[in-house]
């Protein structure tokens, strides 16, 4: 049996700047000390605004940083836009790429996230998938469908579990407060790990997270089912006590 170390990460999205930032930072890294918690490691996504900010609040403890988004290409007239590599010129060991509100506020195909995680793992940088379906798309009996071909047309060549975490968010779920059933989450990320197979080189070590309204009072059950080896937490991120008593829940 495959042993997979836990993942929690933060996704802040276009919250928090830098004095508030950097204080929420400090508290989760004085937390967590220069040493790992054995069960988890924590991650912080924050706006690329901060990213340094929040790596030079986490220095010397075990918390790490990403950033939310990047572009496919290393430089080039893209304004606006931000490498992977600049990304980690200021403390990102991580990218987040595909996240649902990407895929529709700016149409990114599956082609495009691919070629974004492909730049991410070009910088020497792990990245993290998103993958989920909308509810319309679960209702019409298409979210199994829906995210293998998210899968298959966003993991990059030579993605492998030492730099490429799946997140599945279903889309209807994030920040509504509502959670699909541990029957419906067990089953989605059951096919996840089985669809793996043939698109990373190790797929029984690729961590898979669960996102979509993970909060202290759902972690524990959430976390608890097979195939979840982590979560990507939105709001509850921004609270440190909230953000810790997720990682905590891990068995």
């Amino acid at each position: 049996m495959t042993v997979r170390r836990y993942l929690i990460a933060g996704n802040w999205k276009m919250h928090c700047r830098q004095s508030d930032g950097a204080a929420l930072a400090a508290d989760l890294a004085a937390r967590v000390g220069p040493v790992a918690d054995p069960r988890f490691d924590l991650l912080l996504c924050p706006p690329a605004t901060i990213v340094a900010t929040i790596s030079q609040a986490v220095s010397g403890s075990a918390v790490s940083v990403g950033g939310q988004d990047c572009h496919a290409q290393a430089q080039g007239a893209h304004t606006g836009d931000i490498a992977a590599d600049m990304l980690a010129d200021v403390g990102a060991g991580w990218v987040i790429v595909g996240h649902s509100e990407r895929r529709t506020n700016h149409a990114e195909s599956n082609a495009m996230v691919r070629g974004k995680a492909a730049a991410v793992l070009r910088a020497g940088l792990a990245t993290i998938v998103c993958v989920g379906e909308t509810e319309a798309e679960r209702d019409a009996g298409q979210a199994e469908q829906v995210v293998a071909a998210q899968l298959k047309g966003s993991i990059p060549d030579g993605a492998a579990a030492t730099n490429t975490v799946i997140a599945y968010e279903p889309v209807w779920a994030i920040g509504t407060g509502r959670t699909p059933t541990l029957a419906d989450i067990a089953a989605m990320h059951a096919m996840i790990r089985a669809r793996l197979s043939g698109l990373v080189a190790d797929p029984d070590a690729v961590r898979i997270l669960y996102g979509g309204s993970v909060k202290p009072s759902n972690a524990a059950e959430i976390l608890g089912l097979p195939d979840v080896d982590g979560a990507l937490v939105g709001g509850a991120s921004l609270k440190a006590d909230d953000f810790w008593a997720i990682a905590q829940a891990c068995p």
